[in-house]
């Protein structure tokens, strides 16, 4: 007879959290699928995916996303558009630098706006990556147009 424990969660558990047993949501799970689909896709339609992805998406989302589009590309026009993992996202030397997640994309509270380790935005041993966005104003606009600028210098 083995010591050890049994550490598989039973099909009931993981249904409760919204996982399958491989440990993903749907929503993950379709964002990966998403990304192998995108990894296929040839790179010539890089914008007009990612505005077909915007257009795709719920208010307040969309609105959001169509603004921090104009934003990027206005503070760093070197940035490729592209889609990544179904989700708007600005690439430099075939790197993503940025992206946006919608709130509905994994039914969150908020989007966020984050950077990836490509991104120029280093400040001492620790620094954020990602913003939680409600809302845009032109203060937030601003602050995400420096930051763009920044993580590309």
């Amino acid at each position: 007879m083995s010591s050890k424990k049994d550490t598989h969660k039973p099909a009931k558990m993981a249904a409760a959290s919204g996982k399958e047993p491989g440990g993903f949501t749907a929503e993950e799970r379709a964002a990966m699928k998403e990304r192998a689909r995108e990894l296929k896709a040839s790179k010539a339609g890089g914008e007009s995916a990612l505005l077909a992805k915007i257009a795709e998406m719920p208010e307040p989302d969309r609105s959001m996303a169509l603004r921090l589009h104009a934003v990027v590309k206005a503070s760093a026009p070197a940035l490729e558009p592209k889609t990544w993992y179904g989700m708007p996202a600005y690439a430099k030397d075939g790197k993503v630098v940025c992206f946006f997640t919608p709130a509905s994309k994994f039914k969150t509270r908020y989007a966020t706006f984050g950077f990836n380790d490509s991104a120029n935005l280093d400040e001492g041993a620790m620094w954020p990556t990602a913003f939680a966005l409600k809302g845009l104003t032109p203060a937030e606009e601003e602050r995400i147009a420096a930051l763009v600028r920044r993580a590309v210098s």
